[in-house]
């Protein structure tokens, strides 16, 4: 993988070192979210708000160490946010694209949404107030903020160059990055499971 970023091949990461570092982001993303309790011992959260800060907290840091992980490993000739995919040129058509078909998939719920404030009239008012309890509620910046953007740098951004400095092909990485990702949500998957699971025997 040889351009603009990344020095020649000669000083390319080997396969395994480029597995195991992935491996490793994916172990830890997931592990520092029980850091607070486990790690440092500190009092369990008293309510939800106390609980999903800890876990933005814990999802930044995993992000930052992830970063750091890549760039030392990373053959990169100048640092640049580009050697990570985030290039600036092109940026529309990258935000705008993908959410426009991500929205094609909500656009029942969308629609009648929409008719629901048309009806009930005061629309300004009532989607003023929805923005409002959107912005102060915590699991709201979660799902819409703090896990899209910690996952896709970590997942994406910090494990796809070093796949392909790794020399993979592009198909296997395609194969791969899902597989890391489930690597890194598979403790949650087992808690659940184990929950229904005991819901059942009892």
């Amino acid at each position: 993988m040889e351009n603009y970023y990344y020095s020649s091949s000669s000083e390319q990461l080997s396969k395994s070192t480029a597995l195991i570092a992935c491996g490793s982001m994916a172990i830890l993303y997931v592990a520092i979210l029980y850091s607070p309790t486990l790690l440092f011992r500190l009092p369990k959260p008293t309510s939800l708000n106390t609980f999903m800060i800890r876990r933005f907290i814990c999802a930044i840091i995993s992000s930052l160490v992830s970063v750091t992980l890549s760039a030392f490993l990373l053959p990169i000739k100048s640092w640049d946010v580009g050697a990570y995919g985030i290039r600036v040129d092109h940026m529309c058509q990258a935000v705008l694209i993908p959410l426009s078909l991500t929205s094609l998939v909500y656009t029942g719920s969308l629609f009648s949404k929409v008719k629901s404030f048309q009806c009930t009239g005061n629309v300004s008012q009532r989607l003023f107030n929805l923005i409002v309890s959107v912005t102060y509620d915590v699991l709201a910046w979660r799902n819409y903020v703090v896990a899209p953007l910690t996952e896709e740098l970590v997942f994406r951004a910090c494990m796809i160059p070093l796949l392909l400095c790794g020399g993979f092909k592009t198909y296997t990485i395609i194969f791969l990055s899902p597989v890391f990702f489930s690597l890194g949500n598979l403790y949650n998957s087992f808690r659940y499971f184990t929950r229904v699971g005991k819901q059942y025997i009892s």
